[in-house]
C-alpha cells in the first residue's frame, strides 16, 4: 500500500512539473507579435468562408465584420458591380448612399475613389473619409467595391492596407467563381457521360425483354422494372456525387439486363468490403467501366467472359477495380489519349461498332474531385484482358453525396 501511495505522489509531481514547464515554454514562444499574426490569420480565414460562396447579400453581411477588423476601419461596406450596397458594418450608416455613388465610380474607373466628409459639428479632427476600393478579379473584371470609413485624412499606409484587404477578398471571390465553374463543368460532364450510355445497350435490352414477353412473362416484367430503375438512376437530376452502394446497385441492374441477353456466356464476380459501401465517388464513375468490361470481355470470345468487380478498404482510401478476361487492347491506344473512342473491331455480335466507354470522362472527373493522384489506372495488353482501377479517398472535405 505504501509503495503504491509513493508511486502515485511521484506521478502527480511529474505531471505538475510538466505543466509548469509547458506554461513557461508557452509564455516564451507565444509573443505579442505571434499572437497578432495568429489573430490576423484567423480573422482572414473567417472572412474567406462566406466569400468562397460568391458575392451576395448574405455572404457580404457575413464577411463585412471580419474585413472591417482586417482594415481597422470605423465602418465598412460592400457593394456589387452595379453599386448596390450589399452590406454595411459599423456606424455612419448615413454614408452608405455616398458609398453607393463612390462604388459606381470606382467600378467604372477600376481605381480607388476617396470621398471626404465633414466632421461632426464642423470639427476638423473628427472628419471622416470614405475610401471606395474596386474589387478587381483578373478573370472576370470588377466584381464590386469595398468601402472603408476612416477618421481624418488616410495616409499611404491606410490606403495600402485597404488595397491589400480588397486584393485578398478578390482572391476568395475568384476561388468561388472557380468552384462554380468546376461545378458547371461537372454537370456538363455528367450530361456528356449520360449521352454516352450505349444506344446499342438500350436497343438490345428492349429486344431481350421483348423476347421474354411470350415465353416468360414474369421474367419480362422483372427485366422491365430493372430497366426502368437503371434509366431512372442514370438520368437522375440530383448531384454530381453518389455513394458506392448506390453505384453498385445500379450496376447490378445493368448486369441483370446483360445476363438476360448473354446467359451463361457472361459471368460476374463481386468482392465488396461492407465498410466501403458509404464511400462517396463521382456519379456514374463505375457504370462506364463495367459496360466497357462486358463489351470487351465478350468481344470475339466464343467461350464467353468474366467480369470481376472489386472494392476493398485501403486505409484512408478505397480501392475499386473492374477487370475482364477478354481481348484486351493496345496500350499505345491508351497513351494516345483516345480513351473515349476505342474501336472494338469484333464486337459481341460482330458489329464492328465503336465503344464509347467514357474512360477519359471518368478520369477527368476523379482528378477534378480528388486531385491528380486519384485518376484511373488501366492495365491491358492484346489478348490479356483489361483491368481498370481507381482509388477514392474515404473522406474529402466539401464532397458529399
Amino acid at each position: 500500500m505504501t509503495t503504491t501511495f509513493v508511486a502515485a505522489v511521484a506521478a502527480a509531481m511529474l505531471i505538475a512539473g510538466a505543466l509548469v514547464m509547458w506554461q513557461r515554454a508557452r509564455r516564451v514562444v507565444t509573443t505579442p507579435a505571434e499572437r497578432a499574426v495568429h489573430a490576423t490569420l484567423h480573422t482572414a480565414s473567417l472572412a474567406a468562408v462566406p466569400l468562397r460562396r460568391g458575392l451576395t447579400e448574405e455572404s457580404a453581411a457575413a464577411a463585412a465584420p471580419h474585413l472591417r477588423a482586417l482594415t481597422g476601419a470605423q465602418a465598412l461596406g460592400i457593394a456589387d458591380a452595379e453599386g448596390v450596397v450589399l452590406a454595411w458594418d459599423g456606424p455612419y450608416a448615413e454614408l452608405a448612399a455616398h458609398f453607393a455613388d463612390a462604388a459606381k465610380r470606382a467600378v467604372e474607373g477600376e481605381r480607388a475613389v476617396l470621398v471626404a466628409g465633414p466632421g461632426r459639428g464642423g470639427q476638423a479632427h473628427t472628419a471622416r473619409t470614405l475610401i471606395a476600393q474596386p474589387l478587381l478579379i483578373e478573370s472576370n473584371g470588377v466584381a464590386g467595391a469595398l468601402g472603408v470609413v476612416t477618421t481624418g485624412q488616410p495616409g499611404p499606409g491606410t490606403l495600402g492596407a485597404v488595397a491589400e484587404v480588397a486584393r485578398y477578398a478578390c482572391g476568395q471571390l475568384e476561388l468561388a467563381e472557380l468552384d462554380a465553374s468546376r461545378a458547371r463543368l461537372d454537370r456538363a460532364e455528367v450530361r456528356a457521360l449520360r449521352a454516352q450510355i450505349s444506344p446499342h445497350f438500350i436497343y438490345n435490352a428492349l429486344n431481350t425483354i421483348a423476347s421474354f414477353v411470350r415465353t416468360d412473362p414474369d421474367r419480362a416484367r422483372e427485366l422491365i422494372l430493372e430497366f426502368a430503375d437503371f434509366t431512372r438512376y442514370s438520368f437522375r437530376a440530383a448531384g454530381e456525387f453518389t455513394v458506392l452502394a448506390d453505384e453498385l446497385r445500379n450496376i447490378e441492374r445493368y448486369l441483370a439486363l446483360e445476363r438476360a441477353r448473354f446467359g451463361d456466356a457472361l459471368q460476374v464476380k463481386l468482392q465488396i468490403a461492407p465498410e466501403v459501401l458509404g464511400v462517396v465517388l463521382p456519379f456514374l464513375a463505375l457504370q462506364p467501366l463495367v459496360e466497357n468490361a462486358v463489351r470487351h470481355g465478350l468481344a470475339g470470345a466464343a467461350r464467353g467472359g468474366t467480369v470481376s468487380i472489386l472494392a476493398v478498404d485501403a486505409g484512408t482510401d478505397c480501392l475499386i477495380s473492374v477487370e475482364d478476361d477478354g481481348i484486351g487492347m493496345d496500350p499505345e491506344l491508351l497513351r494516345s489519349g483516345a480513351l473515349d473512342a476505342i474501336e472494338t473491331g469484333t464486337g459481341p455480335a460482330g458489329s464492328g461498332e465503336t465503344a464509347h466507354v467514357g474512360l477519359a470522362n471518368v478520369d477527368d472527373r476523379l482528378r477534378a474531385a480528388f486531385g491528380n493522384d486519384y485518376g484511373l489506372i488501366v492495365e491491358t495488353a492484346p489478348g490479356a484482358g483489361t483491368k481498370v482501377s481507381m482509388r477514392v479517398p474515404k473522406f474529402r472535405a466539401g464532397i458529399q453525396a
